[in-house]
């Protein structure tokens, strides 16, 4: 049965003749919303869209499931039924809608037929789209007056998405929030934002999901509190500014095959997903070795080629890639590209340097995610994590520098015990004698590993800065190997992780 619903399940994306989007048009300007060409019916993305019109929603992706905010209504939608469900405030059912046809799931999000949406979208959301499907190009309007708040609020939205290791928090404001940090104490996660105020009216329009069971807003002039009261699957939090305008994104993280609950999201647990990183990319060349070989390439090719040995040997497990080709990734997106994959292990690839050619450096090193111990380890960091030099906003990333950083690492405390785990493999299976030696397991404070709500390891892969390395690493028997004793060690740690969770 498996197997023929993943053959059903592989033939509906086939069947799609083309990834595409669709223009949004409304008064605070145009823009695309991803889309589907199926059979010469476009279906766009329900999460999407609701981002573009600001509108409110809660997304539960363990039950491929979105449930759409509107001012008297809020409607459901589920992926692979044709049947949408509007309930009043309270949660009272009012009314089924059937559209003709089904709903899909594509690449973690859930897809509606856009014409046949149109009138139902209207009526729940108090909008006036009009979707012209020969020019691409849905178009927006209020259908009613703004509600009046008595004032102007910043925080208008705030979006709960529920993962299998964790939730997602999007907070959308208006303005540029001059301050922002989170405590936790007592079953209670407070986020503080200076400079803005917000919309007490959110708590109506929010569906709680994952971790977060309540929400309290506490204004204070022009400053705001958000008090969620969260879960004992509690296990620690980070926020950080999103890549676009001034939304925050709070990552709510949970324990570990713990909590009441345990038994029911065991199977969310499964070891099926693996996220590899190559590290650096685009504008972005990395380390440039002795030889001139740059970092980005070889980080790459070793990318790749490990995905190749666990797609062609492990059958239950799907690789995904935060990159594949010669672009530049912002590091914070690397991380939010795993969780968005619900990866059950992260790896991140890079190549070693030294600025001193003449040390003889050499060698593979595996780093876990906690404040540097050496000098030396602390330099690795801060080469690694200059990357953000090329980024757009490197100011998102101050909350994670200096003492505030252990705090920011201890959100992996709970995978930590397999992040150790693999990373011992790896040593082990490096220490064997074939390719570079291994020098070992360290710790080091990089970003690119901090978003990941999963067990995480950077790997350096040798030193560019030292000629036997680079002719090693940037020969393709060298690569094919490196990536060979990394898979090796996928394997020995799938067993263990395996082990541990038939355990529970």
């Amino acid at each position: 049965m498996k197997l023929f619903l993943t053959a059903v399940f592989l033939l509906q994306i086939l069947s799609f003749s083309q990834s595409t989007s669709v223009r949004l048009k409304s008064s605070e300007g145009t823009k695309r919303i991803p889309a589907l060409d199926k059979e010469g019916m476009i279906y766009i993305s329900v999460r999407a869209l609701a981002e573009a019109l600001n509108v409110s929603y809660t997304s539960k992706d363990l039950e491929e499931k979105i449930f759409l905010k509107g001012v008297k209504e809020d409607l459901k939608i589920t992926a692979k039924n044709p049947f949408y469900i509007i309930t009043s405030k309270k949660g009272k059912l009012s009314r089924v809608v059937q559209v003709p046809t089904t709903t899909y799931y594509f690449s973690g999000d859930i897809y509606i037929p856009a014409a046949s949406s149109e009138k139902i979208l209207n009526e729940v959301l108090d909008k006036d789209l009009i979707f012209d499907e020969d020019a691409m190009l849905i178009t927006s309007g209020e259908k009613t007056p703004a509600i009046e708040h008595g004032g102007s609020y910043d925080i208008t939205s705030i979006t709960i998405d529920e993962k299998a290791n964790g939730t997602l928090v999007k907070i959308t404001s208006g303005r540029t929030i001059q301050y922002y940090n989170t405590s936790f104490s007592d079953g209670m996660l407070k986020v503080i934002l200076r400079g803005v105020k917000t919309d007490p009216g959110i708590t109506d329009r929010i569906t709680f999901a994952g971790l977060i069971k309540k929400l309290e807003i506490h204004p204070a002039g022009e400053d705001t509190e958000l008090h969620f009261l969260v879960g004992d699957e509690y296990s620690a939090s980070e926020i950080i500014k999103e890549d676009e305008g001034n939304n925050l994104v709070l990552t709510i993280h949970n324990k570990l095959f713990t909590g009441k609950d345990q038994n029911k999201y065991k199977d969310k647990w499964d070891f099926d997903v693996i996220v590899i990183d190559a590290g650096h990319g685009g504008k972005d060349a990395g380390a440039v070795g002795i030889t001139g070989v740059m970092e980005k390439t070889i980080n790459l090719s070793i990318a790749l080629m490990l995905g190749k040995l666990i797609e062609d040997n492990l059958k239950d497990v799907r690789v995904e890639y935060t990159r594949k080709d010669d672009r530049f990734v912002e590091l914070y997106k690397r991380g939010r590209m795993a969780n968005e994959k619900n990866g059950k292990l992260f790896i991140s690839i890079h190549c070693n340097s030294t600025a001193d050619r003449s040390s003889g450096a050499s060698g593979f090193e595996a780093y876990l995610l906690r404040p540097g111990r050496t000098q030396e380890a602390i330099a690795i960091a801060e080469r690694e994590n200059s990357v953000i030099n090329f980024e757009d906003d490197p100011k998102r990333y101050q909350q994670l520098t200096d003492e505030n950083f252990i705090l920011v690492s201890m959100a992996h405390s709970a995978y930590m015990k397999y992040s150790e785990k693999f990373s011992e493999y790896l040593n082990g299976h490096f220490s064997s004698g074939f390719g570079l030696s291994s020098r070992g397991v360290k710790q080091a404070g990089f970003y690119v590993l901090v978003g990941a709500s999963m067990p995480s390891v950077l790997i350096e892969a040798g030193f560019l800065s030292n000629r036997t390395d680079a002719a090693y690493l940037n020969s393709k028997k060298g690569q094919q190997k490196t990536a060979d004793l990394i898979f090796q060690s996928i394997k020995s740690f799938k067993g263990y992780y395996e082990g541990v969770l038939g355990s529970r």
